[in-house]
Formats: structure tokens, sequence, C-alpha cells
């Protein structure tokens, strides 16, 4: 089971390599290579190794040449030689160059052997002739591979009164084939490391070719990746003529989906404000005829109120989402906060530090932004006594946590369970509607947040609110 799972694992982990565009060129263009390399360096060390077999078959030739001119016949039809026209490795014992001449007839002078024999024959196999020649393999001195090569020749018999007398030899000469399969050898050992060394360069250049060819598309995913971040709206830049359209494609699709989300959230805005008139005069028309059917409209109507707020939020928090390249800058919009709230609050003398440094970015838009962190100030700023903590700080993972403190009453925990999952309000006599943490809450899931409450070290409510940002 052990090794099954990490069978699993490593297919897991090898499969999206093999996926891969680059890998698949490569994987290609290298097989290609080893097999074409592989056959070139057979062909070539065949055709080198003919080469030298031929080359010493040639040597041979001419040495069994030398040796059939060098032989004369005496009366009696014996061969008599002329060591001076030979061959000097003939003189040398085990030399690696022999040859032998064989009467065809019984009788007469024995078998004639080169120095070079000392006291050996050979004893070949013939594998095959071309006109008198006839050549084979023979096994030599000292464990040596022999090339033999041997011709037919028949000498007059002088001494006989019949003129067509004559005594049949046949003349070998053999070589050691140890040189011919060294020089094979040094060969096939230098082609090897030759074609290591360019089938090396070739896959190198091959891979510099595909990551140079695949170039455009890792530009196209960059460009991608800014504009997830917001640090670009556009895919920017030269592409390849096969590229280009690509990226032509994906900028329409971009601009498409803007136009899109921004339609529809002109038509959740314009619905915004055909609702919230019809309330109002309900409401004012409610606040004009006191009583119990006035009061039931205005707990009605204000009930709606929150609803439309709520949902409108929501969506338009949702629409926000399907825009590529949203970002906006934490502190300039938490500071627009903290200047039109201390205003709002100016009667009361609420107190608003704020610490956030520059450069931290919410990945999002600033309108989403303002709407959760001003209603979690604002709540802040009605309940506390004199004063609230405002900070904002980046976290690992492309994160930021927007912390709200005061020093008011703050919440039971059983209270802040029921402000965050009902949106109930717990004291009337706060003007408000009493959705605006619930709202917090549900802008912030649409982007992947949480909100949490907990206790302030301030004495009051804290409010932590975690939130995508762009690293």
């Amino acid at each position: 089971m052990a090794i099954a799972s990490k069978l699993r694992t490593l297919r897991a982990t090898l499969a999206p390599r093999l996926d891969s565009l680059a890998a698949r060129l490569i994987a290609a263009a290298l097989i290609w290579t080893v097999v074409g390399l592989v056959l070139g360096g057979y062909v070539l060390s065949r055709a080198f190794s003919s080469a030298v077999e031929d080359s010493f078959d040639t040597t041979l030739q001419i040495d069994l040449d030398g040796l059939i001119a060098a032989a004369e016949p005496d009366p009696n039809g014996e061969v008599v030689l002329e060591d001076r026209l030979l061959n000097h490795q003939f003189a040398r014992a085990y030399s690696g160059l022999y040859w032998q001449i064989m009467p065809l007839e019984k009788g007469g002078q024995g078998v004639q052997i080169s120095h070079s024999l000392l006291d050996r024959t050979i004893r070949f196999t013939a594998s095959g002739s071309s006109g008198a020649t006839t050549w084979g393999t023979a096994d030599g001195p000292e464990d040596q591979k022999l090339r033999v090569l041997a011709q037919h020749v028949e000498f007059p018999i002088a001494s006989t009164a019949r003129k067509d007398d004559s005594r049949s030899y046949v003349f070998l000469v053999a070589g050691d084939l140890a040189e011919v399969r060294s020089e094979i050898a040094d060969f096939n050992g230098t082609l090897i490391w030759a074609f290591t060394l360019l089938g090396a360069g070739l896959i190198f250049a091959i891979f510099l070719q595909v990551r140079v060819g695949l170039l455009p598309l890792r530009r196209v995913r960059e460009s991608l990746a800014r504009i997830r971040d917001g640090k670009a709206r556009r895919l920017e830049g030269r592409f390849p003529a096969e590229i280009a359209p690509l990226a032509g494609e994906l900028n329409s699709l971009i601009q498409h989906s803007e136009e899109v989300v921004g339609r529809a959230r002109t038509h959740v805005s314009n619905l915004a404000h055909f609702l919230k008139t019809p309330l109002t005069v309900l409401s004012s028309e409610a606040e004009a005829q006191p009583g119990p059917l006035a009061d039931q409209v205005k707990r009605q109507v204000d009930s709606m109120r929150r609803q439309v707020d709520h949902y409108l939020a929501r969506g338009r928090a949702a629409g926000a989402l399907d825009v590529l390249g949203n970002r906006t800058k934490v502190r300039p919009a938490l500071d627009d906060l903290a200047r039109v709230l201390r205003r709002i609050h100016a009667e009361r003398g609420i107190d608003i530090v704020l610490d956030c440094k520059q450069g931290l970015y919410f990945r999002g838009e600033r309108q989403d932004l303002e709407e959760m962190a001003g209603n979690l100030i604002d709540n802040a700023c009605k309940w506390a006594a004199k004063r609230v903590f405002v900070s904002a700080a980046a976290e690992q993972g492309a994160r930021l946590r927007l912390t709200v403190e005061d020093d008011g009453p703050g919440l039971k925990p059983e209270d802040r369970e029921r402000v965050l999952e009902r949106g109930e309000r717990l004291d009337e006599s706060v003007p408000g509607s009493g959705l605006g943490l619930s709202i917090v809450e549900d802008i912030a899931k649409l982007y992947g947040g949480h909100l949490t409450l907990g206790a302030s070290a301030l004495g009051g409510l804290k409010a932590e609110l975690g939130l995508p940002s762009i690293a």
C-alpha cells in the first residue's frame, strides 16, 4: 500500500510536467536526436570498419603479390625464394605477418613457412574468393586472429621432357587482425565521445530554442498575472504573429467583461435610486399620520431599506469581482474615511488614530474597501467613548489585516455572533440600520476574506478584517 501511494504521488508530480508544451517539444527533439546520432554513428562505424579491412586486405594482397614475385622454380618444379624481395616483418618471430607455401601434390619438398612462424603452420577456413584469390580467417601464434589471403600458382618442371608437366602450390599470406581491431576500437571511442558532445550540444541548443520560442507565452502569462494583481489593465507589448491574435482576443474579452460589469453596476445603482425614493415617500407619509398603521408601515419600510442596502452592497461587490486588474491603495482610502468620520462625529470629540504604511494594496475596488472599512470605523465611532484605533498591515500569502478598535462598552461573545449572523440591532438608541457588520462580512466573503469580532485592549470591541492583498 505504501509503495502504491508513493507511485501515485510520483505520477501526480510528473503529470503536469509531461503535459507541458515545452516538455513535449524537448522530449520529441531528444528522441529524434538520440535516434539520429545512434544510426549515424552506426553507419560511420561500419563504413570505417569496412574501409580499414579493405585497406588491410590490400596490404596483404601486395605482400602476396610480392611473395609470388619472389618465388622462382628450379628444374624440378620446386620453389626457390629471393628473401631480399620480401617484407622484413616476415623475418621477425610472431610479428603478425606470415607467409606459407603449400604444395598440392605429394612428393617433392614439403610446406615452406616464413621465419616469423618459426615451427608453426597455418590452417585457414576459406570464406570467399575473388578471381584467383581466396580469403578467410585462421588462428595464429599466441592466440592471434589472422586474416588470410591465398592464391593457387603452378610452376613448370624443366627437367622433364614433357612440356605440360608442372607442379601446383598454394601461396598464402596472413596478417594479425589486432591492429585492425585496435584502429576500429579507437575510431569508435572517438566517435562515441564526439557524438556524445554533439548530442549534448544539440540538446542544449534545442532546450534554448524551445525556451526562447515559448518566451512570448511566458510573457502572456506574466501579463495576465499583472492584470490579476491590478498592476495592468491590458496585455501590453508586442507579440509574434502566432501569439498576437491570442493577445488581442484576451484584451477584447477583458474589455467586454468590464463593459458587462459596468452596465450591471449601473442597473444596480438605478434600482437603488428607484427603490429608495418610494420608500422615502412611504416613510414620510407614515410620519405625517401617526397611529398603529403608521408605526407598522415605518417598521416595514425600515426593514425594506435595510434589506435593499444589504443586497445592493452584495451585488455591487460580486460584480466587482468579475473585473480583472482591480487594486486599491489602502492608506489613502483610510485617510479619506477618517477625515470624513471625524467631521461626522466632531460633536462627540472622537479621536480616530490611524496606523497604516504606504504601499499596502487591497486587491479589489476602492468602493468596496470603503464600504467595509467605513462601516467598521463608523460603528466604532458610534460606540466609542473617546478613541478609535485603526490599523492595517500586510500578512503572508498576499493578505492584509484591517483592525478597528474602540474604547466603548464592547459586546458579549453571544451578542457578537447574533450581530454577524442575523444583523440584529442590539440598541435602538444608536442610529443606523444594524446591518453594517453583516454587510462587511458578506463583502469580505465574496473576496475570500473574513470578519472576526473580539475584545479590544482599549476596553471596547475589536473588529479584524482579513482581505486579499498584492504581494
